[in-house]
């Protein structure tokens, strides 16, 4: 990963500054932790005036320190100058533009949390989850092997070939079920203890799948 940082800087002379003639840019720049800091040095010659035969010299050194975030590892880059620009302004300042290149950064890959699935807890037979309300019956075939705690009871060589878990929600009856999933008290009793079904239990309900 390459990255740009621009640095400006107007630099004021004491005398009229009417030419730059020469002008060059090094810099010290250096990794410190999760920071590029050190100096650019801005040196050479100018004329004060256009009729001015003689040059007079200069030298700037200019502060740099940028913080560099925590994610990207920035022991292995590589710092440079990307451009150099510079302008006269009002024959008083010398503006001078550069661009810091930091170049083979690394980005710090975090493995990302996986939050656990919150457990709903009901203390109270008129309290439920929205979850609950909605019935939450699930129509599509259940393996197994994938739901031992609840298929404990299911014979591999029973007639019902599919099964429907239904979450029991507030209002639920045993007759309320069996009416509305047209299944006998008997069917439910072979996979189901269905002396005590309370809220938040899970019910296997058989049914032949239609051909």
């Amino acid at each position: 990963m390459k990255k740009i940082i621009p640095f400006k800087k107007d630099i004021k002379f004491d005398n009229n500054l009417y030419e730059v003639t020469s002008i060059s840019l090094e810099h010290n720049l250096h990794k410190d932790n999760t920071s590029i800091i050190g100096n650019f040095i801005i040196s050479g010659e100018y004329r004060a005036t256009e009729t001015s035969a003689n040059t007079i010299p200069f030298s700037h050194s200019l502060p740099f320190t940028i913080e560099i975030d925590d994610k990207y590892d920035i022991n292995n880059s590589i710092i440079d100058i990307n451009d150099f620009y510079y302008e006269i302004i009002d024959s008083k300042y010398l503006s001078v533009n550069i661009e810091v290149k930091i170049d083979k950064i690394e980005e710090i890959l975090i493995p990302e949390l996986v939050n656990e699935p919150e457990e709903v807890v009901i203390e109270d037979n008129n309290i439920y989850n929205e979850d609950i309300k909605l019935r939450c019956i699930e129509d599509e075939e259940e393996k197994i092997e994938e739901t031992p705690s609840i298929f404990n009871n299911i014979d591999s060589k029973d007639t019902f070939v599919n099964y429907r878990v239904y979450i029991v929600r507030d209002g639920d009856n045993l007759d309320s079920i069996m009416t509305d999933y047209q299944v006998t008290k008997e069917e439910l009793e072979e996979y189901n203890d269905i002396n005590n079904i309370k809220i938040g239990d899970k019910i296997i309900i058989p049914y032949v799948k239609n051909q």
